[in-house]
């Protein structure tokens, strides 16, 4: 590898993070976005439509159930940024339990989920799939229930997307992504914590910290 585990873990300690050009391209570069997308955990949206189809059930939430069924699904589209190295290293940092995923599942199968890096109180998100309607949805509202509930302080994002912004996802300038990048670093957090709620209970949650 180019890049070891331990060096990728230091760049997102000072606000940077990985991305190839392509599957297939051999090389690695770094990515510090002069504005980097976050979400509050306190402004995550719940719409009245979403709402509704996480109570209508028919899906089921777990945790770090199938990481590398997750990081797959993030990297199955036309373009990707998930090169073969990318993917060995989450792997790894998800084995030394520093990367975690959440998965979306309709019976056994996966159709959605999201996956990240912890350090401290500090949650980088790095990749989100859906292979039915809404799922991704229902994966972040977990999550950032999940983040909430654990004690975390920053969920970032790294870009703001129309998708993101929808949930209540903020752009905000290099300079305050660091400062609370230092804070949140500093704290503990708990990711894996009991098992996920019940929708009710996410929506719940999400309504008395709106």
């Amino acid at each position: 590898m180019s890049i070891s585990p331990e060096l990728l873990l230091h760049g997102y300690s000072i606000g940077v993070f990985p991305m190839a050009e392509h599957r297939d391209d051999p090389e690695i570069f770094w990515v510090d976005p002069k504005r980097r997308g976050v979400v509050p955990l306190d402004g995550f949206h719940i719409s009245r439509s979403l709402a509704r189809r996480m109570r209508r059930g028919g899906y089921s939430v777990t945790i770090d159930r199938d990481f590398a069924g997750v990081l797959d699904g993030c990297a199955d589209r036309a373009e990707t940024w998930i090169s073969a190295e990318i993917r060995a290293l989450y792997l790894e940092l998800h084995a030394r339990g520093l990367a975690h995923s959440l998965e979306v599942w309709e019976g056994d199968a996966l159709i959605g989920g999201v996956y990240g890096v912890v350090l401290g109180a500090a949650f980088f998100g790095e990749s989100m799939f859906s292979r039915r309607t809404d799922a991704s949805k229902i994966a972040l509202a977990y999550l950032v229930d999940r983040l909430r509930q654990g004690g975390f302080q920053l969920f970032d994002t790294q870009f703001l997307t129309k998708h993101l912004a929808s949930l209540g996802a903020v752009e905000i300038p290099r300079a305050e992504y660091h400062r609370q990048l230092r804070r949140a670093i500093r704290m503990e957090a708990d990711f894996t914590g009991p098992p996920p709620p019940t929708a009710q209970g996410v929506i719940q949650r999400n309504t008395q910290m709106s």
